[in-house]
């Protein structure tokens, strides 16, 4: 890593995503990125390439999920420093409660730091194999999100986020009880939120009407948007059975009318629409005030980039070197 490089990632490192959201940035918002884990090399060298790209776009921050369970525990580690210390990149960790002891949880913690990582998503977390099953305390660890930030905040100077729903977490029993623990969870420290991915901008902002309603100091965080440009249709489906969110009903015959008629979907036309459609929720979110807007990439770069283009990013030379 050149001593520029350094330089840049050591600011980096110390900046909290309130301070990256609030710096001056190119287009009408700043945008981030989230990625996840890869499974192997030829995945792993899929995600730096699309780091790269993103890299020269400038994000306010980029983030990586955690496999359910703690399943991917090693790589996660191993590639968020990685992002920290040979990336100019923000770089946020997600830290999950399911299936970790409290000791294992300041350790990841303390692994995170080493790496100059101080900015941590707490996250209660799905059960492996079963993101829709049963929810088990490890008999040693936390039960809610809320510990969870209470505990990153107790070990040093870390910034926490957490996770918000905006058409309410499946565990909740009514958008009052989602709504009351999100407050609980920035109550004890979060310092913002980065909501799941929605296709409603609707949901969004009622979601951001109800916690100001419930504590005016609380909903003044920021709760950033988490948006994906739709790809494949099958996938969409499955990712929203498996979060327990939905595609509405009008978002939903767009994407069918694309998809044709044949035996296979017709992935470039659902390309196609699922660009207009993400690009359609960003430029509604800019203009209700959206903090910042956080992109799920799948680790691919192209169908972001391209939504980013359309509302005003430069993205221009991104791709020039890969």
């Amino acid at each position: 890593m050149s001593e520029a490089t350094a330089s840049a990632t050591a600011r980096a490192g110390a900046r909290s995503v309130i301070e990256a959201i609030a710096a001056p940035h190119d287009g009408p918002v700043p945008f981030s990125v989230e990625f996840f884990p890869p499974k192997d090399a030829d995945a792993e060298a899929r995600l730096w390439r699309a780091v790269r790209i993103f890299e020269r776009m400038n994000p306010a921050f980029v983030s990586l999920t955690y496999g359910a369970g703690g399943s991917t525990r090693d790589r996660t580690v191993r590639i968020a420093g990685e992002l920290a210390t040979e990336t100019t990149l923000l770089t946020i960790a997600h830290l999950t409660a399911v299936n970790h002891s409290v000791g294992e949880l300041r350790a990841l913690v303390g692994a995170y730091a080493d790496k100059g990582i101080v900015n941590l998503l707490a996250l209660r977390g799905d059960p492996p194999g079963d993101p829709l099953g049963e929810w088990v305390k490890h008999p040693d660890g936390v039960e809610y999100a809320a510990e969870l930030v209470e505990l990153i905040r107790d070990l040093g100077d870390f910034h926490a986020g957490v996770a918000s729903f905006p058409e309410g977490h499946h565990r909740a029993p009514d958008l009052v009880a989602d709504t009351d623990n999100l407050v609980r969870k920035l109550r004890a420290g979060a310092e913002y939120s980065v909501t799941q991915v929605f296709f409603d901008v609707d949901d969004y902002l009622r979601l951001r009407d109800r916690v100001v309603a419930a504590d005016p100091e609380q909903g003044a965080k920021p709760i950033i948007p988490g948006l994906m440009p739709i790809t494949s249709l099958a996938s969409a489906r499955r990712m929203t059975e498996l979060s327990g969110s939905t595609i509405p009903r009008d978002v939903e015959e767009r994407l069918m009318r694309a998809a044709g008629d044949g035996p296979e979907e017709d992935r470039a036309a659902i390309r196609a629409v699922g660009i207009d459609l993400c690009t359609e929720a960003a430029e509604r979110l800019v203009a209700e005030g959206a903090p910042c807007l956080h992109f799920c990439s799948l680790n691919f770069a192209k169908a972001t980039s391209e939504v980013l283009d359309r509302i005003g990013v430069d993205t221009r030379g991104a791709f020039a070197a890969v």
